[in-house]
């Protein structure tokens, strides 16, 4: 099992940028997919980017042509680079990665086996 350690959040301003990183601290990101998800306080685990295994990129609608994820092998890491920050990006966001993922519940936390402990985004108005 691969695990899991996000880092880079921090208080941001609107309009901002910030980049979080999510590495494999043991293992390995190959075979997995993996997807960045965010939780804001009293609301339920929403999704925000997915890159499956073989690369392809699928992003929430709130974040398109915001939010851009990507993955470093070389690395074992994945990032989500946040660009023009809004107060409801204000979240705690999570890495998350399985092998057993299929296309139709993708987007959902609970087709995730691995988690990071969260990584929290405040951005200010």
């Amino acid at each position: 099992q691969v695990q899991l350690v996000e880092s880079g959040g921090r208080l941001a301003q609107t309009g901002s940028s910030l980049r979080l990183s999510c590495a494999a601290s043991e293992g390995t990101f190959s075979g997995y997919t993996v997807a960045w998800f965010r939780q804001a306080p009293g609301e339920a685990r929403e999704f925000v980017a997915r890159i499956w295994r073989d690369g392809r990129i699928y992003y929430a609608d709130s974040v398109k042509d915001r939010f851009t994820a990507s993955k470093d092998s070389a690395k074992n890491t994945i990032y989500l680079q946040m660009n023009n920050l809004k107060p409801e990006d204000t979240a705690v966001y999570y890495c998350a990665a399985s092998r057993s993922v299929i296309l139709s519940n993708s987007i959902s936390p609970r087709a995730y086996a691995n988690w990071g402990q969260g990584t929290q985004v405040t951005v200010s108005s």
